[in-house]
């Protein structure tokens, strides 16, 4: 229990959870002339669902794999609307653009201006987050990401003005979400907690939040993939989402995550498959430097030891195969090279990982 080392947590100013929330919005939001929603084709529908009042414009040319294009295309619509809030409703796609936005959009800065921890400037609109699925906890952190189209690879940007002033979680915004995309953003928020958890920067005060996610995914998610219309489940995933996400703002992933990014923005595969793909593989290989809380996190899943990971996965009806999912291992070498040199997260795993222990673990998962 040592807090020597100082750490800051940025919360959401306000939270709406419980079912019906979504629809709580609107009251809120009364005050605000002009609201831009930024969303998907998918979840465009459920706009109506918020009880939004007064000029309300819609932009849904957000991808699942954002990419720097996508966040300009939404800066010119709200370019044109001047909102005075904006509305991310949908997965951490959705969410990380509508962060943007919302510090961008009249700002005069620009994406490579901001790209980094704490070079924003400011926020120029209010910003709530409604989440509809249960993966990235984007709703409770101040971390956006989004792909260069020049270089291919993630840009990071953090600042406390993309903190929500309005988080809202909602079970039943999240019944439609089919299996597959269940099974893995839920392993995404998974892998969210267990790797602050295990963390070189790990504090106690994360490590909490990251034991109630852990064990809400182990208790709550085959459910969830098993009967999309547990509301039970359901809820407890939004949960396990939202105590990942807390964990990134201060602590942050490691490896797991550095992993996945090639697979996503090289081979296209969306983010959460990606992390669970490969999240077996870097559990094992980091438990010797973490063996105590490697068998909280095994215990917590309900299984006997760390092998048995890959069959928790799989039991999600996950195909835990790289090559069935289209990647081809003549990619996997660049792959570890570009994985290994993301060093804000690699920099934090508990064990240190060569590129020629990167390729293994990918030539593990094909």
């Amino acid at each position: 229990m040592d807090i020597s080392r100082p750490i800051t947590l940025h919360l959401p100013k306000r939270l709406e959870i419980g079912s019906g929330a979504a629809a709580r919005l609107g009251d809120w939001a009364a005050p605000f002339a002009r609201v831009l929603v930024i969303a998907q084709p998918v979840t465009r529908p459920m706009v109506e669902r918020l009880g939004l009042t007064g000029a309300v414009t819609v932009f849904d040319g957000v991808a699942p794999e954002p990419k720097d294009s996508d966040l300009d295309a939404a800066l010119a619509v709200a370019r044109a609307a001047e909102p005075d809030l904006v509305v991310g409703l949908g997965g951490g796609s959705v969410m990380d653009i509508a962060k943007l936005v919302a510090v961008l959009w009249d700002s005069g800065q620009s994406l490579a201006d901001v790209a980094g921890p704490n070079r924003v400037a400011r926020k120029c609109a209010a910003l709530a987050q409604v989440a509809t699925t249960a993966g990235t906890g984007s709703e409770g952190g101040i971390r956006a990401l989004v792909t260069s189209t020049e270089t291919g690879m993630k840009l990071a940007v953090e600042s406390p003005h993309m903190a929500a002033d309005l988080a809202v979680l909602d079970p039943e915004l999240t019944i439609s979400v089919p299996p597959a995309v269940t099974a893995a953003t839920g392993v995404d928020a998974l892998a969210h907690c267990v790797e602050a958890f295990t963390n070189i920067r790990a504090h106690p005060l994360v490590d909490d939040y990251a034991r109630m996610g852990i064990r809400l995914a182990g208790r709550y998610l085959a459910r969830a993939v098993a009967d999309g219309s547990d509301a039970e489940a359901r809820a407890g995933m939004l949960l396990s989402s939202f105590y990942g996400g807390l964990c990134l703002g201060p602590v942050n992933t490691a490896a797991g995550h550095a992993l996945a990014y090639p697979l996503g923005t090289r081979a296209g595969l969306p983010h959460g498959l990606s992390v669970a793909l490969l999240f077996p593989d870097i559990l094992a290989f980091n438990a010797p430097a973490r063996p105590e809380k490697t068998a909280e996190i095994v215990e917590a899943l309900g299984l006997g030891e760390v092998a048995a990971v890959r069959g928790f996965c799989a039991g999600l009806g996950i195909e835990m195969s790289l090559a069935a999912h289209g990647a081809r291992e003549d990619d996997l070498g660049t792959w570890a090279e570009e994985a290994h040199g993301i060093r804000r997260l690699m920099d934090n795993n508990p064990r240190d990982m060569s590129v020629a222990e990167v390729e293994t673990i990918y030539r593990g998962a094909f």
